[in-house]
């Protein structure tokens, strides 16, 4: 264990920049994980990334050991920082030290899995250990630094840590979802990943039999899924690369009104204009996938006429991690799904 300095940091991790100086930790290139800590900081023993699907996809891509990948990006960067996706994912680990002038309420041995970016964590590896491809986890050794700033949340008891931790990564989403969504509304799903299956969940949960949720993916098992579940209302298989494709099956579901609200939740890149076409005219698209070029979706929404509002998924909401758990212990397969995954 390290002794805390009487030594203050930016609250938001200024201090921690390496280059170049001024930028934000996100936006940084690279980031300094070295002890000792900052008296606002706190210092945690990881075990697990949970790397993001965008990313997570972009690695595997490569044909490279993934391993090394990650022990090369975090070496370079100081911190899990894609420079192709520009995105990161969270941690799991065991809180080791608190400073004295840190505003939070974590204590030394709470377990914990950060709800803020790896893009922006400070993090150094000592090891990797096994990559687990079917769920978007490594195991690592190492530790990295939460800012005064920066929040996490206890791990709770009675659910696995590996679908606390893989729900957490994608809190935002069904937290946005829930503001975003009103009764009577018909909302469209665009990828079933876990970021989309959390946004149905939610979704439902505010529907009921007043509106109706659609799905569209390229996968017709994980469809099949959500509809046993009880969550969508109507899919079809359609791949989201194809705008025009995806834009007819919406219109054919609806009516040629098209919907009220489009999740799109899927990390494949290309697929801006899917989301925009399936959306009625004055009707909102949040993306809540890391592969989203911002740039393609406002510059095509325009370029075809379309008047939406596009909202951007941020991974925080005040109370997501607390409603993201809640729909955990209620949607039973939901649980069960991400524990098999």
């Amino acid at each position: 264990m390290t002794t805390t300095p009487a030594r203050s940091g930016d609250p938001l991790g200024l201090h921690r920049v390496i280059e170049p100086q001024g930028a934000l930790p996100q936006a940084a290139h690279r980031l300094d994980p070295t002890l000792p800590l900052y008296d606002n900081e706190v210092l945690i023993d990881v075990d697990v990334l949970n790397i993001d699907a965008a990313s997570f996809h972009q690695l595997r891509s490569t044909g490279q050991d993934l391993g090394q990948q990650i022990a090369a990006i975090v070496s370079e960067r100081g911190k899990m920082h894609n420079p192709v996706t520009g995105s990161g994912g969270m941690l799991l680990g065991t809180v080791l030290e608190v400073g004295a002038q840190y505003p939070g309420t974590l204590v030394p041995g709470d377990r914990i899995a950060t709800l803020v970016s790896l893009t922006l964590t400070p993090l150094h590896l000592d090891d990797i250990g096994a990559v687990h491809v079917e769920r978007d986890q490594v195991d690592v050794s190492g530790h990295a630094i939460l800012f005064a700033s920066g929040l996490a949340s206890c791990l709770p008891d009675g659910l696995a840590k590996d679908v606390v931790l893989a729900a957490l990564d994608v809190a935002g989403a069904p937290a946005q979802v829930s503001r975003l969504v009103r009764p009577g509304m018909t909302v469209g799903l665009v990828g079933t990943g876990k970021a989309g299956t959390l946004a149905a969940a939610a979704a439902h949960r505010i529907l009921g039999d007043s509106g109706r949720l659609i799905g569209f993916d390229i996968d017709e098992g994980a469809l099949q899924r959500l509809t046993s579940w009880g969550y969508l209302d109507d899919s079809r298989v359609v791949n989201a690369t194809d705008p025009i494709a995806l834009r007819d099956a919406a219109h054919e579901m609806t009516a040629d009104k098209g919907c009220d609200l489009v999740i799109s939740a899927t990390p494949v890149p290309g697929t801006e204009m899917a989301a925009v076409l399936a959306c009625r005219q004055g009707g909102t698209v949040i993306y809540y996938g890391m592969a989203t070029s911002f740039t393609a979706a406002a510059l095509g929404a325009e370029g075809l006429g379309r008047d939406v509002t596009m909202v951007i998924g941020n991974g925080y909401v005040p109370g997501h991690a607390e409603l993201t758990i809640d729909i955990l212990r209620q949607e039973a397969n939901l649980c069960d799904w991400l524990a098999a995954r």
